[in-house]
């Protein structure tokens, strides 16, 4: 019988944060790595995203690693087909698709207390490994809304990250369930093709100004040449996306300007008074995701376009019956009901304990600087809860815990240790310190319920913290911090 392929390093996800963590894990001087990825092709929420209009809602010059710059953005936004061949140009640059197995998905995986190792199981045969770090994306579960009658439906359904391009919808009556991120960039996309798009709205997003434009030859130009043009155009858009965090943490009161600039926006975009009362929101800017659009609200205001607030009672073959009894005769649904949060990997992971990741998470949200669960040795995560910041690029969140882990992987090599796992005592001061200073904030008095908070009102994995200290706090592995065993 073969031996099971033994891997010192095995990473789950092929996205932003497991091509970065290969990068810094091979600078590190691990090259025994194997990145594993269920989809054909490396990319992440950038591969799996191809709807109408998907693109970035961080200006691309943040939404990219500090580590490979790209002077060449087209427009301030990156789409999501440029944002995929950056990754995909990353990836090359630094040699690390070579690392890489598509259409390779985890099946399981169990700690091996005895041996210290994790063993494997995939869709393409087994292994084990010495270190397990999972990179799996929070967007990458579409999340169903659970309606009656959906199974009698006859006409077409699909979520928007499963986008059917062979699906022609000119002329066609569609409905679109949810009004976040996904819609707002999709719904001005297909409006002026349809023949009648009813938008199912539960609550109105706050919508801003996003002032998108594509990028000069001259500006590109400045950045090819001059690398810290580059580093100060960053520097400008990271101060402006933390400043949303003097509302979100910091004091509520910070909101107004943001809430005059929404709805000095609906003002501007929106003709119709009754339609601006419906879609002006009645919380605080900040309790959910605020969104940057500036075609989402005028195709609203189109002829065929109408919005629903009242909820949905039941679906018939041809059409969606509201609570009301009003009864909208339907072709096509398209949910924009967003994503499960909790990656289902997490359900796959089993600690020393004999529970998953999942188990822990469904009880309640535990993570040490979303970077390590205990229960779990010799394992590590990205944006994993409390890892993930409300008023930050991703991007510059996951390069923090890259960082992290690899200090961590260098300071156990260094130390000869075979074994480490973070002190339970650790983890739950962490945790109180997070419910302790996300009381306060936006995300939980602001009116509002959004996948920031869970079903009992507590932060979901927000931290609540300016991202610099996060950096500075994530800075150095404190060993201290973890039982290792050598």
């Amino acid at each position: 019988m073969a031996a099971t392929e033994h891997r010192h390093i095995v990473v789950i996800g092929a996205g932003f944060g497991g091509i970065g963590l290969a990068i810094k894990v091979r600078e590190a001087g691990f090259d025994d790595l194997v990145i594993l990825e269920r989809a054909a092709d490396l990319g992440g929420t950038w591969q799996a995203n191809t709807y109408p209009g998907c693109a970035c809602d961080v200006p691309s010059q943040l939404y990219s690693y500090s580590f490979a710059p790209n002077p060449e953005w087209s427009r301030t936004y990156g789409k999501q087909s440029e944002i995929l061949a950056y990754i995909r140009s990353v990836a090359t640059k630094f040699d690390v698709t070579r690392h890489i197995r598509l259409n390779t998905e985890l099946l399981a995986a169990r700690w091996d207390e005895a041996r210290s190792l994790w063993r494997i199981e995939t869709s393409q045969g087994a292994l084990t490994a010495d270190y397990l770090i999972s990179a799996a994306g929070v967007f990458a579960e579409a999340k169903y809304p659970t309606l009656p009658g959906l199974d009698t439906f006859a006409g077409k359904t699909f979520h928007s990250l499963h986008w059917d391009h062979e699906h022609e919808l000119t002329g066609e009556r569609v409905a679109v369930i949810g009004t976040g991120a996904s819609a707002v960039q999709f719904v001005p996309e297909i409006q002026p093709k349809v023949a009648a798009l009813t938008v199912f709205q539960r609550s109105a997003p706050w919508i801003i100004p996003r002032m998108d434009r594509p990028t000069l030859g001259a500006e590109r130009f400045v950045l090819r040449k001059l690398p810290l043009a580059g580093k100060a155009v960053r520097g400008a858009w990271y101060a402006a996306i933390e400043g949303f965090g003097l509302v979100g943490f910091v004091d509520n009161r910070f909101r107004h300007p943001y809430e005059l600039l929404g709805r000095w926006q609906l003002r501007r975009q929106v003709r119709d008074p009754q339609l601006r009362k419906t879609l002006t929101p009645d919380y605080m800017i900040g309790c959910k995701r605020a969104i940057f659009s500036d075609a989402y609200l005028p195709a609203l205001d189109q002829d065929n376009v109408e919005v629903v607030t009242d909820g949905i009672a039941e679906v018939r073959p041809h059409s969606v019956v509201t609570r009301a009894g009003v009864e909208i005769p339907v072709d096509t649904i398209i949910y924009g009901t967003g994503f499960d949060t909790a990656p289902s990997v997490y359900d796959r992971i089993v600690g020393s304990d004999e529970g998953s990741i999942g188990d822990v998470m469904r009880r309640h949200r535990r993570t040490y600087l979303g970077t390590a669960v205990a229960g779990f040795p010799n394992f590590f995560l990205t944006l994993g809860p409390f890892g993930a910041a409300g008023n930050q690029s991703a991007v510059f969140m996951i390069e923090s815990q890259v960082a992290y882990i690899v200090d961590a992987l260098k300071t156990l090599r260094d130390k000869g240790a075979h074994r480490v796992e973070v002190r339970q005592q650790t983890q739950d001061e962490f945790i109180e310190e997070m419910h302790r200073r996300s009381a306060s904030t936006v995300w939980l008095t602001g009116g509002c319920d959004s996948y920031y908070t869970t079903p009992d009102g507590q932060n979901a994995g927000l931290y609540p913290n300016w991202s610099f200290e996060y950096r500075k706090r994530t800075s150095a592995f404190d060993a201290e911090s973890y039982e290792v065993s050598v």
